[in-house]
């Protein structure tokens, strides 16, 4: 007679569960696990081929852990596009702008039009007044500086505005020459007890930190490359301490930390306004390319998130600005013109760890396939109606200049177009800054002759958006356009979630047969 096959038990439904719930992890692609990092980048719109404002913040929430933006103005669209998104945000008062801040009326002003209709719906944290000024040599602005911070401050607590810092961004041009090593590194005399006491008093008293900009792509020199890139290298040793430094970003810091010792307020703490490294460069900057640049940022990233601090402030973690978010085409060289993490069309120039989930792209550098990013999607606290891609208005493109804006204003408002709404007493009266009322403006003549393209050009001034910009009491005109193909664009199942979807059925079938 045939021996029978041995009887097998039935298997066990928890082996099952933990089997299919394990395989369900390791077999998820690796960058949806793995680790990114958070950090703060600058926003400049120095180009003509930028995302409106509402997708770069769409695109910063959703695919990237930046959570963090500084921006070289006041700009009320970007403002508007941060709205709701949890994403903190410095603005920055104008060079030009700092003698007439300098007086309590003036800095009420300027806090009523660009802070108060904006916060804190749009999460403002900073305001940076004016930008590198010592390095202008600009006598005028400088003595005008820290008045400007004073009096600011008190416009915000006068406004019950408690939650926003006022501070000025510096340059290393602000230490003396021969400030190596970082031990020895003062203040530049005369500037040392006249602006940096002063300064530093005031963020000592407001708890707000010294805002530097350190660039090691400035002070390197070819023997000193794989220092100032945080790649292994002999150090560079300070006598007077014992400390031996391996990067520069740190000798910098400490260096300015040196500084702040010297004149007594060492305990007033720094923030990172800029850094980083281009990707391209002139024909003399062969150093200016993406390896070096996925080098330095990459490294930066995790070296300020570790909170190791420096030699000198050890166990610290640096609230840091890489510069910059995209590459700015209409900067002047080639190396100023590479210094984004991002191209325009929103795909990373290389990936320094930032990127979300299957974003991520290879450390190369490699360009990844192109993204059809979502024009911005609604935050819990918008209606649906308020992203529509089958509705268009037309608003101001970012790098437009006052003066074109003034010009717009002046052609629609002469040519019948009803401006009541943006004069004085009109719903869209505030914030009575020129950029705003062009933006109203432009998209009540856009509207009134049709919403085509064409009729939002403006000089190239202007540009589409698919997100409604209007706020509070004013509502900006609209003629809706239907699309003709009615898609769910922006509704993307991307297939590691569809993955989770099925393992999840699989295992709750199995488990009921088994049961």
């Amino acid at each position: 007679m045939e021996p029978k096959p041995p009887k097998t038990s039935p298997p066990n439904v928890s082996s099952i569960f933990v089997f299919l719930f394990t395989s369900h992890i390791l077999f998820r692609p690796f960058s949806a696990v793995a680790s990114a990092y958070t950090i703060g980048v600058n926003y400049g719109t120095v180009s003509d081929n930028l995302p409106p404002p509402s997708q770069v913040a769409t695109f910063l929430k959703t695919q990237t852990t930046i959570d963090r933006v500084k921006i070289f103005d006041a700009n009320p669209d970007i403002l508007r596009a941060f709205a709701n998104t949890g994403i903190a945000v410095t603005v920055t008062v104008g060079n030009g702008d700092v003698p007439a801040l300098a007086k309590l009326p003036g800095a009420q002003s300027w806090i009523a039009n660009n802070i108060l209709p904006f916060h804190p719906q749009t999460k403002i944290i900073r305001i940076a007044v004016g930008n590198e000024i010592l390095a202008t040599s600009d006598k005028d602005l400088i003595a005008h500086l820290v008045p400007a911070m004073r009096a600011l401050n008190s416009a915000l607590k006068l406004s019950n505005v408690t939650d926003v810092q006022v501070c000025s961004p510096n340059s290393l041009g602000i230490l003396a020459p021969n400030s190596e090593p970082p031990s020895s590194a003062q203040f530049r005399g005369g500037y040392d007890k006249a602006i940096f006491a002063p300064m530093l008093q005031y963020h000592r008293e407001t708890k707000s930190p010294f805002m530097v900009n350190p660039y090691p792509f400035f002070g390197y020199s070819p023997k000193t490359l794989n220092y100032a890139l945080f790649k292994p290298n002999d150090g560079v040793f300070d006598n007077v301490t014992g400390l031996n430094y391996t990067n520069m970003f740190d000798a910098q810091m400490d260096a300015v930390f040196s500084a702040m010792k010297k004149v007594g307020y060492d305990d007033v703490g720094l923030v990172v306004g800029e850094t980083g490294w281009p990707s391209a460069g002139d024909p003399n900057q062969a150093d200016a390319n993406v390896e070096n640049a996925l080098s330095y940022n990459g490294n930066l990233v995790k070296h300020v998130s570790s909170g190791k601090g420096t030699p000198l402030m050890p166990n610290r973690t640096f609230d840091t600005y890489v510069f910059s978010l995209f590459n700015e085409n209409l900067k002047p060289t080639i190396s100023e013109q590479n210094y984004g993490l991002f191209k325009p069309d929103l795909n990373p120039v290389y990936d320094v760890g930032v990127l979300r989930h299957d974003q991520a792209v290879s450390p190369s550098g490699a360009e990844a396939p192109a993204q059809h990013w979502p024009s911005q999607s609604p935050s819990p606290s918008q209606s649906p109606s308020s992203v529509d891609s089958g509705k268009s208005w037309c608003v101001p493109r970012s790098d437009a200049s006052n003066e074109a804006l003034q010009a717009n204003i002046d052609f629609v408002c002469s040519r019948g177009v009803d401006c009541k709404p943006i004069q004085d007493g009109g719903p869209c009266f505030k914030p009575n800054t020129v950029r705003s009322h062009a933006s109203y403006a432009m998209n009540a003549y856009f509207q009134s002759v049709g919403p085509q393209d064409d009729n939002c050009d403006f000089n190239h001034t202007g540009v589409i958006t698919h997100t409604d910009p209007s706020y509070e009491t004013c509502t900006y005109p609209l003629q809706a356009v239907k699309l003709a193909n009615s898609t769910n664009a922006g509704v993307v199942v991307r297939s590691w979630a569809m993955a989770e979807i099925v393992t999840g059925v699989a295992c709750y079938i199995i488990c009921i047969h088994l049961i």
